[in-house]
């Protein structure tokens, strides 16, 4: 039994940090995630999985909601199968072929063990769930990167999403080559990939 737990939580945001460091595996409350081969399935725990350890759920959980996010599919099951996938993404930022700027603390957190941390990260230190534990786009083009745009966008996200930064306004291809909008360009490669060119969109 979890010191504290019958119910003390009921209304407090739930912490990943609490229960990692229980050395709780992720697959003991997200079993879901072990056959999921939709990105619509509800990977949240079920009641009876907090009652192994609560005297009462220590949440009142929601019920399930349609995932908000771009994408149109994804498979934790057949991910899972890869294994550990850190030390892959790691050596894609150490050769500079990770296609985003590194966020501080990143190269780090890849020194895990846990498979399913290498794409949901901070969660160890993590007392809300939030987005900020979501993969990152560039996390997914280490292996998926056959980037041809706008056709290869549509292999993970749905057709018509909203993809452009807020920078894409209706005058960018007029503006974007002036230099006056002080574009970061590193930030450009993880949807057009390092090679494109000019006629790759004109």
């Amino acid at each position: 039994m979890i010191a504290g737990a019958a119910g003390a939580q009921g209304t407090q945001p739930f912490s990943h940090r609490v229960h990692l460091a229980l050395k709780l595996e992720c697959t003991s409350c997200h079993e879901a995630a072990l056959t999921s081969t939709r990105l619509e399935d509800n990977l949240l725990p079920q009641q009876e999985v907090c009652l192994q350890c609560h005297k009462t759920p220590a949440m009142n959980l929601p019920p399930a909601t349609p995932l908000i996010t771009k994408l149109a599919r994804f498979n934790h099951q057949l991910h899972l199968k890869l294994g550990n996938t850190a030390p892959v993404i790691a050596a894609a930022i150490d050769r500079k072929a990770y296609l985003s700027p590194p966020a501080a603390g990143l190269r780090a957190e890849l020194n895990t063990r846990n498979a399913c941390q290498a794409c949901h990260r901070s969660l160890e230190v993590s007392d809300k769930p939030g987005p900020s534990a979501l993969p990152q786009m560039a996390d997914c083009l280490v292996c998926h990167n056959q980037i041809s745009p706008p056709d290869s966008c549509e292999f993970c996200h749905a057709k018509g999403a909203s993809l452009q930064p807020a920078n894409h306004t209706s005058d960018f291809l007029d503006t974007h080559t002036t230099g006056k909008l002080g574009l970061d360009k590193t930030t450009c490669a993880v949807c057009h990939g390092r090679h494109f060119r000019c006629l790759g969109c004109h």
